[in-house]
């Protein structure tokens, strides 16, 4: 049956002019998965089709061993398949995605700025780290110096989401998310660490900041 042209979905488009021509460019959108995650865990594929009935562009990739997330081989990952970021790309990341995120925000050239991240469940410290292979692997992750300033400059507009139950975060993290790039924080309540294993399948919260910091939010 063929489509008619109100059934089709458009990528949301901007107007970037040189001196001869108007481009149309899409405002594309990457999720980035924790560690041990994958494309299709719990909300992402949701989070997807959402932002994509909206006319986004959508990429939830899959990390390079997610078991074990270096970020001399996550960050790289990421920066390769953004390609130019400019203020009509934005990001959201899951735990260590968030990591991903940050680490790779200081990467940009100078002046250079993101449209704004969505982080879920991220941290600058964790708890209830079990075994010496989990403590080995988070450790650079956490203990590696940042650029904050320069992350709060490429990250343009952020919004963080936590649980009041999530047994990874240290509820501390909610203010430093705020205070070292300036992001505005949302609390859910027994959301655990927003992971497959705790049964979100839907993350509307994340939706709604991601269109907020879009500037689509109705």
């Amino acid at each position: 049956m063929r489509r008619r042209e109100s059934d089709c979905v458009h990528p949301k488009l901007y107007a970037k002019e040189d001196s001869r021509h108007v481009h149309f460019m899409p405002k594309r959108v990457f999720i980035i998965h924790g560690w041990g995650g994958n494309p299709q865990e719990g909300w992402f594929p949701w989070l997807k089709k959402e932002l994509q009935m909206r006319g986004f562009v959508v990429q939830v990739p899959s990390m390079p061993n997610p078991e074990e997330p270096k970020i001399e081989t996550w960050v790289p990952f990421l920066s390769k398949l953004v390609g130019q970021a400019d203020e009509n790309t934005f990001l959201v990341g899951h735990s260590i995605g968030c990591q991903t995120i940050i680490r790779y925000l200081q990467t940009l050239p100078e002046g250079v700025k993101i449209g704004g991240a969505v982080f879920v469940a991220g941290w600058y410290n964790l708890r209830n780290l079990e075994t010496d292979d989990e403590k080995r692997i988070a450790g650079p992750w956490v203990n590696e110096p940042r650029d904050d300033k320069k992350i709060r400059q490429a990250v343009n507009r952020a919004i963080a989401i936590f649980s009041d139950n999530d047994p990874f975060v240290i509820p501390e993290n909610q203010k430093s998310w705020g205070k070292l790039i300036g992001a505005k924080i949302i609390v859910e309540h027994q959301k655990g660490h927003f992971s497959g294993d705790d049964g979100i399948k839907e993350l509307p919260s994340a939706l709604e900041a991601l269109l907020e910091i879009a500037g689509e939010k109705q």
